[in-house]
């Protein structure tokens, strides 16, 4: 039985909370653990002063601040909370377990004390945008829709404001999964490709975390599953309920796929036509399959109509092969959110002619191998920035029909290369194949500072403008 928000929150009163990082999923967190009366002790690596005004916020809420290097010693609460990408064992948190401590995550106490039915969507590409279809789809047919999770902002703190008619929609990354034991009621995994392989230790524990989002569903829950990725189709076999499969490559008897253009349901003896492929306005294969992937999810809670009207409408989400500016004639595309080989390899399937790609960034220890049969066949010109321009060097320029190939080392020396490359009718991609850490805070961060350098010349290129300082 899911325990009341306020019973929830009356338990924390006098109980000594730990939150370990002080960032954008945990700030909530803290706030509302202050104000249900608990003793709160907010840990991050960075000094006070890094933190800046969020610190003092905190600490007129009588939150303990706990800076710098050491800021996971002598961890002895009763309540431990790990931000995303902490591993669960790391040495401090086996010890404070040991010790009595409860070890849990915001993402953890959203599932058991949700009053509301969850959607939960992760894999390794395509979650954040399968997350926002079925939110869209859901509000087009007139659901309360929460999102969050990986996207938009944690939940918890709004817990207390849901109603049991109203659909929470998380996106979930491997991170937030490794330790749940709730799974949503319906279960999305878009696909599982080696990805975060520098803070998972194996492919069978990344693997093993995905899994999670459906481990732990009763035989009324529901997960979707890619048919044409092995490693989601041989999940089928352990779905505590429902396993229901999608495919872009092959019909199914039984599932969600694409025949003769059309997305198409197959169940219990019966076809039902949802819409034509043509209809859906992202471009790209890989969003057929998203499509797929949130159909299945829905269909039955959500009409075929409303399904094709998003189709029609939904213009995407920023910095997944966004439309920046056409600058004299060239086009400049975001997809900063390809942080693996895999994902940047559908960006480049999007296109019918060769781009400029602008790649390369923080190593997550991926092999890069499939990137250069790629390049050869999609890519006029590749530019390669941060840390793993030789990897991606080395992977690219042996291969037969490899593209030119400058190492730029900055984003912004790169935008003024790709620029310096390009003549009217070309496409600029930027579609790192790495995450961004070595330049940039996030992804977002990179994609924007993209958007910014082509808008720049954009804005220079208008009579009677001045391009922003």
């Amino acid at each position: 039985m899911i325990p009341s928000f306020d019973a929830y929150l009356r338990a924390f009163r006098g109980v000594s909370v730990a939150v370990l990082g002080i960032g954008v999923s945990n700030t909530p967190l803290i706030r509302l653990l202050a104000e249900a009366g608990a003793h709160v002790t907010a840990c991050d690596r960075k000094t006070r002063a890094a933190l800046g005004p969020v610190a003092d916020e905190l600490a007129a809420l009588g939150v303990d601040l706990r800076c710098g290097p050491d800021y996971l010693a002598h961890l002895t609460q009763q309540r431990i909370y790990r931000t995303p990408g902490m591993r669960p064992d790391l040495p401090a948190l086996v010890r404070a377990r040991a010790d009595g401590a409860v070890v849990t995550s915001e993402i953890e106490d959203f599932l058991s004390v949700c009053p509301c039915p969850v959607i939960g969507v992760t894999g390794s590409d395509g979650k954040t945008t399968t997350t926002s279809l079925i939110a869209e789809m859901l509000r087009a047919e007139g659901v309360t829709v929460h999102l969050g999770g990986n996207i938009g902002r944690p939940l918890l703190a709004d817990a207390g404001r849901m109603g049991p008619g109203d659909t929470a929609v998380l996106e979930l990354s491997s991170f937030q999964l490794m330790t749940v034991t709730t799974s949503p009621a319906t279960a999305v995994i878009t696909n599982v490709t080696p990805n975060h392989l520098d803070v998972h230790l194996s492919m069978e524990e990344y693997t093993q975390a995905k899994e999670n989002i459906f481990r732990h569903q009763d035989k009324r829950g529901l997960v979707v599953l890619n048919a044409g990725c092995a490693r989601t189709r041989a999940m089928a076999g352990a779905a505590p309920g429902r396993a229901r499969l999608f495919s872009r490559t092959e019909p199914l008897p039984e599932g969600v796929s694409l025949e003769d253009g059309a997305l198409v349901v197959r169940e219990d003896g019966r076809c039902e036509r949802l819409f034509a492929a043509r209809d859906i306005r992202l471009p790209g294969a890989h969003n057929v399959e998203n499509y797929l992937a949130a159909c299945a999810a829905l269909y039955g809670r959500v009409r075929p109509e409303t399904m094709a009207r998003i189709a029609r409408d939904f213009a995407g989400v920023p910095h997944r092969i966004e439309l920046v500016a056409d600058v004299g004639g060239v086009r400049c595309y975001n997809d900063s959110i390809a942080s693996s080989p895999t994902r940047t390899l559908a960006g480049l399937r999007a296109f019918t002619q060769k781009v400029i790609l602008i790649a390369g960034g923080y190593d997550k220890h991926i092999p890069f191998d499939g990137l250069g049969p790629a390049a050869a066949a999609h890519v006029k010109s590749l530019v390669l920035i941060g840390a793993t321009a030789g990897a991606i060097r080395a992977a690219v320029a042996g291969v037969p029909g490899a593209p030119p190939i400058a190492d730029a080392g900055t984003l912004d020396r790169a935008v003024e290369t790709a620029f310096a490359q390009a003549e009217p009718g070309d496409i600029i991609l930027l579609s790192p194949a790495c995450a961004s850490f070595d330049q940039f805070p996030n992804f977002e961060a990179r994609g924007n500072r993209f958007k910014e350098l082509v808008l720049a010349r954009a804005m220079a290129r208008r009579p009677g403008t001045e391009a922003p300082v």
